[in-house]
């Protein structure tokens, strides 16, 4: 038994919360400067050289990458075989966004209600996502999201008999539909399965996953590859002002389901798609 306190969660999460929205993650920066470098389109080269420019400014004077500084989504993977003293883990981990939010002068975007929608004014409370996993370590993976690309995210209940075509053509349609809106060049992440709920958390956890990165499964892979090409066909392009690179990446992850249905999750996350890892 390994025993954290959860302090440390808070300082972590604080961190991270500061760290994934003035900066770019590695491999996000290396797509968007590799998408300027291969685009075909005059005004693609320009909306991607300035989204270039626009990267290093924030990292140069550490202010936010985009004035938009989402509402805090948290996943946290916690070996089972560690204990947390000092207080309770969902007020520490809260805590952390909210001093996040504070001393890294971030807008609060969260309201209390959604319905009186009276701003709790310090970014709180975090969405959390937690999973029990073997082991002595948290791993930690705070993604900051937007709701100009949230808002443009659909769950399709398809039926059995839609098969992989029909979930070819959710996707699409999806990012047909979003069109400008998402803020492209964008992250299309994918959950196919489980249930109703399952697949959104699927699809936001597959964000988080290196653009680099395909699927282990050989078929998911060759569909996360088509999808890519036929989005990067749809002439939306960076910004929605045409172009080649209206996505950097399509991320796919899938769950059993039930013999009656085939639940579809499109979350699409913008040009930033913002995350950070730390193992505790």
């Amino acid at each position: 038994m390994r025993t954290i306190r959860t302090t440390e969660i808070t300082e972590q999460i604080k961190e991270m919360c500061i760290e994934a929205n003035y900066f770019l993650a590695p491999d996000m920066k290396q797509a968007i400067e590799d998408a300027a470098s291969a685009e075909e389109t005059e005004i693609g080269r320009h909306i991607l050289g300035k989204l270039c420019e626009n990267m290093k400014i924030a990292g140069d004077d550490g202010i936010p990458v985009c004035q938009d500084t989402g509402m805090a989504v948290i996943f946290m993977d916690i070996g089972q075989d560690v204990h947390f003293e000092g207080g309770d883990l969902e007020s520490a981990v809260n805590e952390g966004v909210r001093r996040g939010y504070q001393e890294g002068y971030l807008r609060k975007s969260v309201v209390g209600d959604p319905l009186i929608r009276e701003n709790t004014k310090d970014n709180t409370p975090a969405v959390i996502h937690y999973q029990i996993v073997p082991g002595d370590r948290v791993k930690i993976t705070v993604a900051p999201k937007g709701f100009g690309s949230e808002n443009m995210s659909r769950v399709f209940m398809l039926k059995p008999a839609d098969g992989m075509e029909g979930v070819k053509q959710a996707v699409l349609a999806a990012v047909k539909e979003a069109g400008p809106n998402a803020c492209p060049p964008m992250v299309v992440g994918v959950g196919i399965g489980g249930t109703f709920e399952k697949c959104a958390i699927l699809a936001k956890k597959a964000l988080t996953r290196p653009v680099q990165e395909f699927s282990e499964l050989p078929y998911i892979r060759e569909m996360e590859q088509e999808l890519l090409e036929k989005i990067n066909q749809t002439g939306i392009g960076p910004g929605g002002l045409g172009g080649n690179a209206t996505a950097l990446a399509v991320h796919i992850d899938t769950y059993p389901t039930h013999i009656a249905g085939l639940p579809v999750a499109v979350n699409i996350c913008c040009h930033v798609n913002r995350h950070a890892m730390r193992v505790v």
